[in-house]
């Protein structure tokens, strides 16, 4: 069985080899679901097979073990480049394998365990397989919240426990003309020389899974502070505090290389800004002013 969806402009095609639906597993999905003409080009697909089989110990190198805050990914590459990839859980317990080409347009997974372990190894292999393959495309994964006001897209980063979300919610709250678009991982691409931010559907523990898109007007990191303030970001230090916030591939030169020359074309055509702020009023309302950008009322991506 075969499912195509639209995440932000790109098509991903995912082929189940058991007569199961994937949605079933990928329920946050259902707004991306669209039907892809056979000449669309698919940014990656994807095989669900619980047969497929890791890479032969001895022909693999290990690379790197990474915590996500959510479990632990194990990373493999053999000697072709192709990429190995286990998720494990935040108990420890295997949810997915994910074998995949070196630039992420063919992927095979098997998936391991109960209905929320399958659950959250196929999101996991999705979002590895999502920002591997961008890359090629101008198209990079944040970890960010994302409001928009006035058809213009306005995103927070910062380390967790920050205040992001708070931002986002004062803005919602105090703020005239804003709505919602994603709370953890929106998708910003470079589309015809601008900078356009989309909806996911991958929201954190926030449920909001929007098939839509804006401009992006602003990129902005938190501090807390004990005022409110904001400060405008020169080019080098907008790279050195955003890096962090994509999902990147360090140990791979190419989807590295290329992820960090999109991040650096979207700082030249955006204004980026550190708040240094209050989880308060205030503090939406300081940056709103200072940051905020004319409306743009083209939505070339309404929602579903």
């Amino acid at each position: 069985m075969e499912r195509s969806f639209r995440i932000a402009d790109h098509i991903v095609r995912i082929t189940t080899t058991a007569n199961i639906d994937c949605l079933q597993l990928l329920p946050s999905f259902q707004s991306f679901v669209t039907t892809a003409r056979a000449e669309e080009t698919s940014l990656f697909s994807i095989v669900i097979d619980d047969d497929t089989k890791p890479i032969a110990k001895d022909q693999r190198q290990h690379i790197h073990n990474y915590d996500t805050g959510n479990g632990i990914i194990t990373v493999d590459e053999d000697a072709n480049g192709h990429y190995q990839f286990i998720i494990n859980n935040i108990n420890g317990m295997p949810c997915a394998l994910l074998v995949a080409t070196k630039d992420f347009s063919q992927c095979r997974c098997a998936l391991n365990g109960d209905y929320n372990m399958r659950c959250y190894g196929l999101n996991s292999v999705m979002m590895l397989a999502f920002a591997g393959a961008g890359a090629a495309r101008e198209t990079l994964l944040f970890h960010a919240s994302l409001v928009r006001q006035d058809g213009v897209g306005y995103a927070f980063t910062a380390k967790s426990g920050t205040g992001k979300s708070t931002q986002t919610a004062n803005w919602l709250r105090y703020l005239p003309g804003c709505d919602l678009m994603n709370d953890d991982n929106p998708i910003v691409r470079i589309v015809n020389g601008s900078v356009m931010i989309y909806g996911s559907p991958w929201s954190g523990k926030t449920p909001c899974y929007r098939n839509i898109c804006a401009p992006l007007g602003a990129m902005t990191q938190i501090e807390r502070a004990k005022t409110n303030s904001v400060d405008k970001l020169e080019p080098l230090d907008a790279l050195l505090k955003l890096l962090p916030a994509i999902s990147s591939m360090k140990w791979d030169k190419d989807i590295y290389g290329k992820q960090c020359d999109t991040l650096t074309k979207m700082i030249g055509l955006i204004d980026c800004y550190t708040l240094h702020c209050l989880p308060d009023r205030e503090s939406a309302i300081v940056c709103n002013r200072i940051i905020k950008k004319q409306s743009c009322p083209e939505d070339r991506s309404p929602e579903i």
